[in-house]
């Protein structure tokens, strides 16, 4: 059975939803493509180091867009919360839980970070190791941030999937919207659970073949629920 009635504190979190998801996208751009891709050299360790040395703000700002989009994270998981635990309490609960898992996860991202920064640092107590060694240890901490962020992105397609699947059911938005990010979700994390399995497949598989389709989806999505708001349904 469908819901039918909204009260306040529903549409008043689906607005929060929708504002949270166009907040949350720009920082994560920009931390996770325009920072990283200007800063790491694949292939080469040296020039990474010397790249993020070089440009420490800019890495620091990436870490901190990246803290920004996590916090924004929480704020979107319970809103989402309070919109769909009328339609099936077990399954909002188990959501909610992938997703705060899922946070907690991606903020072990930015501990990674300040770890290379570290590292690169040129602290007294660093010399006792060689340049070379040193730029190792950062790349190895840089590896760390991609691994945690595909054990985050398995999450964060669990939960999205789940939220997305009772908001096709609740049709409180288009029916075909719920259905594109049931699917576009789990794109996203069949895609990072195959790159833990089969490292060798995040090489040759675009990022925009899992990536473009959730990342339309939440921009679709906070779209509709700022401006359009949920729907009541008809049982």
């Amino acid at each position: 059975m469908t819901i039918s009635t909204l009260d306040e504190s529903q549409r008043d979190a689906a607005r929060v939803v929708g504002l949270t998801y166009l907040a949350a996208l720009p920082p994560a751009v920009f931390a996770e493509f325009y920072v990283r891709a200007r800063l790491i050299a694949f292939g080469d360790v040296a020039q990474t180091a010397r790249n993020i040395v070089a440009h420490e703000r800019l890495f620091r700002l990436g870490t901190a867009s990246n803290l920004t989009v996590f916090a924004l994270d929480v704020v979107l998981i319970i809103c989402l919360y309070v919109v769909l635990a009328p339609v099936n309490r077990s399954v909002a609960l188990l959501a909610t839980g992938w997703g705060l898992v899922e946070t907690a996860t991606l903020v072990f991202v930015t501990l990674s970070d300040f770890g290379v920064l570290r590292i690169l640092s040129g602290a007294d107590y660093l010399q006792a190791f060689e340049a070379n060694r040193l730029q190792a240890l950062a790349r190895l901490s840089l590896s760390a941030h991609a691994d945690a962020y595909n054990v985050g992105l398995v999450l964060a397609g669990l939960r999205s999937t789940a939220f997305c699947y009772l908001c096709f059911k609740s049709r409180f938005i288009p029916g075909a919207l719920a259905a594109w990010g049931i699917v576009a979700s789990l794109l996203m994390g069949a895609s990072a659970f195959l790159f833990i399995v089969f490292p060798e497949l995040a090489k040759v598989v675009p990022v925009a073949i899992y990536g473009a389709p959730i990342f339309f989806f939440e921009l679709t999505m906070g779209l509709w629920l700022l401006f359009k708001g949920l729907r009541s349904a008809r049982t």
